[in-house]
């Protein structure tokens, strides 16, 4: 009996409780809906369908050709946006070094369903760069998307960050979850997580050496970037698709290196936090690359003692990371059936 995505969406399924991580295995934690057999046949038949349906409507067309671009204004900051599709407003928000274009597999893919609205975060590519570090501390950072909610006029939206993006995430989550519908976040573990492992963790505190060297350093300095200077090529090391990272190099070009490095010097944890942290209230999907070489694994853990709703983490043992890039079609197919699965 064949099965689309809507079946799935639609299908009853059982409660149980789990606390742990199988490496490589979607784990669905805290009282999250638990998937039998069969759904493991409609979760594949949805895949090929998503694969079919890409073919039949032509989405090898780029992303860069289709989307439209517009602008929200954060207090007098304009915030760039590329968005694709109709339905319900996800905003994607990417990390460092990056732009908008980092969720054109995922766009892709939502399209149909939802009004997908990638940003450029301040500082990066289209959106405004005011001068001066303070402006990029995350009360700015949060501000952006509320902003941009506000610009398309609902009252909340899906909010989707990878990296910087995804502790820009978390933050809306928590003081602004009143506009959150649902939370996905990728390669960024949970601020309680990544403090413990910052104060304890010996591999994760050499991981973020580098975090460090932005902190201390400056965007001119020769060896700043992974003991490169930093320029728009070198920046653009880690994008493999050589037509991709032309349009890298293009928004790399018309960024501000200083405002990137001031993500870092205003608001990277240095250990302990400060103020215990508010539960996250809303359902949290959550990606990571396993061979990520910034922020361990380790992090993750204990992440369900820190939300009050369900928490679906699914681990990728071969991406780097950038998943929603290393791993598109396992991020793009998942994060469209667990929202859809959700409405």
């Amino acid at each position: 009996m064949p099965f689309d995505c809507a079946t799935l969406a639609s299908i009853r399924v059982q409660q149980l409780n789990f606390n742990h991580l199988v490496e490589g295995k979607l784990m669905l934690l805290k009282k999250i809906p638990l998937l039998c057999s069969i759904s493991v046949l409609i979760l594949a038949s949805c895949v090929n369908t998503d694969i079919q349906k890409k073919e039949q409507a032509g989405y090898s067309a780029d992303i860069w050709e289709q989307v439209e671009h517009g602008y929200a204004d954060s207090n007098g900051v304009k915030i760039h946006y590329a968005t694709i599709g109709e339905g319900p407003l996800v905003i994607m928000i990417h990390g460092f070094p990056d732009f908008w274009y980092s969720w054109r597999e995922q766009m892709a893919v939502l399209k149909d369903n939802f009004k997908v609205v990638a940003i450029d975060q301040r500082g990066y590519n289209l959106s405004g760069q005011p001068q001066g570090e303070e402006n990029y501390n995350m009360t700015f950072l949060t501000a952006d998307v509320e902003a941009v909610i506000k610009h398309f006029d609902v009252e909340k939206a899906i909010i989707v960050g990878h990296d910087w993006g995804g502790i820009v995430s978390w933050n809306f989550a928590m003081t602004r979850s009143d506009m959150v519908d649902k939370l996905i976040i990728l390669n960024l573990p949970h601020p309680n997580g990544l403090a413990r492992e910052l104060n304890s963790n010996p591999t994760q505190q050499q991981n973020s050496s580098y975090a460090r060297k932005f902190q201390a350093g400056k965007a001119s300095d020769p060896d700043i970037l992974f003991g490169n200077p930093m320029n728009p090529t070198t920046l653009s090391f880690w994008v493999s698709d050589p037509e991709a990272k032309k349009h890298y190099v293009e928004a790399f070009a018309q960024s501000d290196f200083d405002a990137m490095l001031a993500y870092y010097k205003q608001n990277y944890g240095r250990g302990g936090l400060t103020a215990p942290l508010p539960k996250i209230k809303m359902p949290v999907l959550m990606f990571h690359g396993l061979k990520d070489t910034a922020l361990h694994s380790d992090g993750l853990n204990n992440t369900w003692d820190w939300l009050e709703q369900d928490l679906t983490l699914v681990t990728v043992p071969d991406a780097n990371h950038f998943v929603q890039q290393d791993a598109s079609e396992l991020v793009s197919t998942t994060m469209k059936w667990w929202l859809l699965s959700r409405q």
